[in-house]
């Protein structure tokens, strides 16, 4: 079971990244064709502000990715020197800390949010863009956000529950250089 609802995780957030990396690819085709014009005199306008928010949207939804992934930088000299079962416990302690920190960061994202949608707030700039607009897309990447880490989370106190360390390290464990060079 645990498996099972690892695996669909990381596929959903393995869907998510190809979204992101096709939203990011489409801005900087975006922001180079303004660029280009502008060479000539002309602009699509708002490439800018445009690329502002996509990176801020790509920023909140990229990050589960890299979660699931296991590809978070980590200070990991004393944990290497542990046995798997202090490894395991390093980790979930690691990650519970972490999911706290992102659910605490969802949870202040709101009132941004809620601000913007209650005075109906626009960009001071020449688009004039809803702020809701791409803070609800912000917003809803660090819910997803935090909800990916207390899964994990969740998965891993149940994998070491079952004393099954090797899942735990599986789950929520640091990518071993040896692995980041196949």
């Amino acid at each position: 079971m645990i498996d099972i609802l690892a695996v669909g995780l990381r596929r959903v957030n393995a869907a998510v990244a190809l979204v992101v990396g096709s939203v990011l690819l489409a801005t900087a085709g975006f922001v180079l064709v303004d660029i280009a014009l502008r060479q000539v005199g002309h602009t699509l306008g708002g490439s800018d502000e445009i690329s502002g928010y996509v990176m801020a949207g790509i920023a909140s939804w990229g990050l589960p990715f890299a979660l699931t992934e296991l590809a978070h930088v980590r200070i990991d000299l004393i944990r290497q020197k542990l046995q798997s079962r202090g490894r395991a416990f390093m980790d979930l302690f690691a990650m519970t800390i972490s999911a706290g920190a992102v659910c605490v960061i969802a949870y202040q994202a709101w009132p941004v949010l809620e601000k913007s949608l209650a005075r109906g707030s626009r960009a001071n700039t020449p688009l004039e863009t809803p702020l809701w607009i791409p803070q609800i897309i912000w917003f809803s990447g660090w819910v997803w956000f935090a909800i990916t880490f207390c899964l994990l989370v969740l998965l891993a106190i149940a994998a070491l529950a079952s004393r099954d360390f090797a899942r735990v390290d599986a789950l929520i464990g640091a990518r071993r250089e040896a692995e980041d060079a196949q």
